[in-house]
């Protein structure tokens, strides 16, 4: 059996915009294809739905602009995991360009509405490990908006 997880995400409008917005900010992205449904759907006539496949950090993800449907919510995020603070810090800057909004411990959300979690990989090894330096570091991630990689080693150390 061969089966690929990959995240679909509806767009109102602005899909193949949104992934090239994406893939202009994350290193191993690519548009991989972008397809006009050829048929009449609910959402418009022939040639109104576009679906765009691209690759996001190695992964793939699917979109389309279909009308509006549902907003995009907290309920779900896609989460880059980070090795150094400047990563962070390119990711951060670049998700948020255009009118994004910064939220609280990692999280963001883009100008198009999806929410995004920026995170280092060392927080998890961090939170993992128990103890009070996993609590210490807890709560100071829980103090952030943007996370500090420095900030939450110190408090890890105690």
């Amino acid at each position: 059996m061969s089966v690929t997880f990959a995240p679909h995400l509806w767009y109102a409008a602005h899909a193949q915009e949104a992934a090239k917005f994406y893939v202009s900010i994350i290193p191993n992205s690519s548009i991989d294809q972008v397809t006009t449904l050829p048929v009449e759907t609910p959402s418009g006539p022939a040639g109104s739905v576009s679906v765009v496949s691209f690759t996001i950090a190695g992964a793939p993800v699917v979109a389309f602009s279909a009308g509006p449907h549902h907003e995009f919510n907290d309920a779900i995020s896609l989460m880059l995991i980070c090795d150094t603070q400047e990563e962070i810090d390119h990711l951060w800057d670049g998700l948020l360009q255009g009118g994004g909004t910064p939220v609280q411990c990692g999280w963001l959300k883009d100008r198009y509405g999806v929410s995004w979690q920026v995170a280092p990989r060392r927080l998890g090894e961090m939170i993992s490990g128990g103890g009070p330096g996993a609590a210490a570091a807890s709560k100071a991630m829980l103090g952030m908006v943007k996370l500090d990689i420095a900030q939450l080693e110190a408090a890890y150390r105690g």
